[in-house]
């Protein structure tokens, strides 16, 4: 898989993932056992808010230059190892149902795919 087409995957998941945070938090979440409080559905809404911007980046982004690449796939590379973590935590706290297992697979194969493009796969995008 090419660089360019990873991130168009990435977009398509922060996308959907943020447009479904920003117009139905509550329900989204509730696939996955979490209610929310409104203090719960403001941060979601900031938590998609993000997303849309990820997927923008990532969708605007997927043909630019070999430096911006490093710069953005280490960037992102970071904070999907954070988001991993996050989930993985959130997760074994029992927090999320066992669908919780989903969000915290996205996270690792994203930060993955980010990893291998950024460090080990040749510059070629």
């Amino acid at each position: 898989m090419k660089l360019s087409s990873f991130l168009v995957v990435k977009a398509i998941i922060s996308l959907a993932f943020g447009i479904g945070f920003a117009v139905i938090p509550a329900a989204v979440w509730s696939i996955y056992g979490v209610t929310l409080d409104p203090a719960g559905i403001l941060m979601t809404r900031f938590l998609a808010a993000c997303l849309i911007g990820i997927g923008l980046i990532c969708w605007f982004t997927q043909s630019a230059e070999s430096n911006t690449l490093k710069s953005i796939t280490l960037s992102l590379c970071i904070a999907d190892t954070i988001g991993f973590i996050v989930a993985l935590f959130g997760q074994l706290s029992g927090i999320m149902n066992t669908l919780g297992w989903i969000i915290v697979a996205i996270w690792l194969l994203l930060a993955l795919g980010l990893a291998y493009f950024r460090f080990l796969k040749p510059s070629k995008t």
